[in-house]
């Protein structure tokens, strides 16, 4: 049998694939040993990091060993940082509590802005600020998955956009936007920029954070990295007006309360510097799994389309194809019993395969977008991940086909 087990760097991912090819990390990737090592070393320290006596004292000086990590590794100073229950959460405060921040100091900042491709938790963040009285704009992409220069423009012209955000890299297509460009626009007109960079760290190149205009905030979490589900990061300058999603003790900035999760915090930290410290020879080693994916694909089936045109930049870790007449859950749920892990899309719709919206942004027709496969690969990644799925596409596309034939017919 063949096995993925071994990661593809060296290190022990204590057997989470099972003997499985696993090709979607990014709906989750594997634990790295350095963050489970890292949590459990903190969780051993005993005491509430806001408690002044000796026990607390320790448990603070692991949160602050994280924090200054998290800050370096980022070229940020810490003051910017705010931890969170993930990228949902970093979203929701980043759009949600931008925005009605941004209003509060300025009345006439009533609109929100943000890319029409982009995930639910920056979306729907967006809309929800409809019942609050703002104007929900959201950007248009072209058949590329690109921003149109034009549609941003046109939201920022009148000066009533505080918040726009669009993601760095898609979570489905992979496709990356030019944050640069948005901020530069932005900070013409006098809104501030966040991006969701969940599925860009160690994929993508990131923005200079610290020196990029008009870029304010930027989300990532940890278990896309290596880390636990359960921990992530909003990077916002200080001088941002982020109204606070909740009430509590008023930790970090009065706008994020709750007792801080050392632990948590310290496996995000150890996660996120082995991902940076690697990022140049990783990307090069995953950029040559992800061409031998796509012309493996292309060699069994040259009616596939890449989501992704040729000089469209994505990240380096997804392969998202369009595969005519297929039908997505009879692919992944064929490919499951051949003991490969694949998606259709978003990890984040309850768990249900429902028709994309991003296909659906980019003008793609629902008949093609009914056999999209997403394969993303992570640092656990192998050769023979790869050689198992190509083994295995010729026979899973004939029958997927002939199931959707026959629903078609049905």
């Amino acid at each position: 049998m063949v096995t993925s087990a071994a990661p593809g760097r060296g290190g022990d991912t204590g057997g989470v694939h099972l003997g499985r090819a696993y090709l979607d990390h990014a709906a989750t990737s594997a634990l790295r040993p350095a963050a489970r090592s890292a949590f459990l070393a903190a969780a051993d320290v005993l005491g509430n990091p806001a408690s002044t006596h000796a026990s607390g004292r320790r448990a603070r000086a692991v949160l602050d060993d994280a924090l200054d990590s998290l800050a370096t590794d980022l070229g940020v100073p810490r003051t910017w940082l705010i931890l969170t229950s993930g990228g949902t959460e970093a979203d929701n405060l980043a759009v949600r509590g931008g925005a009605l921040g941004v209003r509060a100091r300025d009345a006439a900042r009533d609109a929100v802005a943000v890319c029409a491709t982009d995930h639910p938790a920056t979306l729907e963040a967006a809309r929800s600020l409809g019942a609050d009285g703002f104007d929900v704009r959201e950007l248009p992409v072209g058949p590329d998955g690109l921003l149109r220069a034009d549609a941003v423009e046109a939201a920022l012209a009148d000066g009533r956009t505080g918040v726009v955000s669009a993601a760095l890299a898609n979570n489905e297509t992979g496709i990356c936007q030019d944050i640069g460009a948005l901020a530069e626009a932005a900070a013409r007109r006098g809104a501030l920029v966040h991006t969701d960079a969940v599925q860009a760290v160690g994929h993508a190149d990131l923005p200079d954070l610290a020196g990029t205009e008009g870029l304010v905030m930027a989300s990532l979490t940890g278990h896309k990295i290596g880390a636990p589900v359960g921990v992530g990061l909003l990077v916002a300058r200080p001088d941002v007006p982020l109204a606070p999603l909740g009430a509590g003790g008023g930790q970090q900035r009065g706008v994020r309360s709750g007792t801080l999760d050392a632990p948590l915090a310290a496996a995000l930290a150890a996660a996120l510097h082995e991902t940076l410290a690697g990022a140049t020879i990783e990307r090069e080693r995953l950029r040559a799994l992800a061409r031998r994916l796509r012309e493996g694909i292309l060699a069994i089936d040259p009616s596939a389309r890449m989501t992704a045109g040729e000089g469209v930049p994505v990240a380096d870790h997804v392969v998202h194809v369009l595969l005519p007449g297929a039908d997505a859950q009879s692919t992944l749920f064929l490919l499951d019993q051949r003991g490969i892990d694949a998606s259709a899309g978003s990890a984040c719709s309850a768990g249900v395969t429902q028709a994309s919206p991003v296909l659906a942004a980019m003008g793609v027709a629902e008949s093609e977008a009914r056999g999209a496969l997403r394969l993303s690969l992570g640092w656990t990644s192998t050769e023979e991940d790869v050689d198992r799925l190509l083994a295995a596409l010729p026979e899973v596309l004939e029958r997927s086909r002939a199931v959707a034939a026959l629903d078609r017919r049905a």
